[in-house]
């Protein structure tokens, strides 16, 4: 699938491909792209679809206000918790282990218990972080757990009874939108 950026600085409309972009943008100008140019920009993933315009993403107006100075564009469109009462408020959680075991483990029992839907293991990270005055770099596995808000702290609880971590990691972060399926999903197969 080809990839080209438009660029609108004029009237006219000018194709640039993505090789020839990071060739000629160095990551200053890409900052600059992003944080000025935003609202000129558009993703066209080939010649025979039609042209996604930038103004569309969710987060476009958000940098035309902060740094562009023009206001949000009428055809704006975001992705947003659709309301439905097959749905919960819904949170990711992030927790890491020492090793795959220990994930293995804590993910089937999390699953099992029904305080999440759905545990994504992902092998291979590397953490430094400070403890006890010390820099440290531990490689571990990240758990990114899909769950209901309301169980946040029954689950933190669970982890916390069946993690060998003095503190282990236990971070939520809202889902504002997504699939109304998935969602609808992840109430149905988590505990009231």
């Amino acid at each position: 699938m080809a990839f080209s950026l438009c660029c609108r600085a004029s009237p006219s409309w000018s194709i640039v491909s993505a090789a020839t972009l990071r060739r000629r943008l160095p990551l200053v100008g890409a900052f600059c792209m992003l944080s000025f140019g935003l609202s000129n920009l558009c993703l066209s993933y080939s010649s025979s679809l039609k042209t996604g315009c930038a103004q569309s993403l969710p987060f476009a107006p958000l940098l035309r206000s902060k740094f562009g100075g023009q206001s949000p564009a009428k055809n704006v469109h975001s992705i947003r918790m659709e309301g439905s009462s097959n749905t919960v408020p819904s949170i990711v959680v992030y927790v890491t282990v020492p090793n795959k075991e220990l994930g293995k483990k804590l993910a089937e029992s999390i699953v099992k218990e029904k305080l999440a839907a759905c545990v994504n293991r992902v092998p291979g990270i590397e953490s430094v972080y400070q403890w006890q005055g010390e820099i440290q770099t531990d490689s571990e596995e990240l758990l990114i757990i899909k769950t209901r808000q309301s169980l946040l702290e029954a689950l933190t609880e669970h982890v916390k009874a069946n993690h060998e971590y003095d503190v282990p990691e236990v971070i939520a972060l809202p889902i504002t939108g997504g699939s109304l399926q998935y969602l609808e999903w992840i109430k149905n197969s988590t505990r009231d």
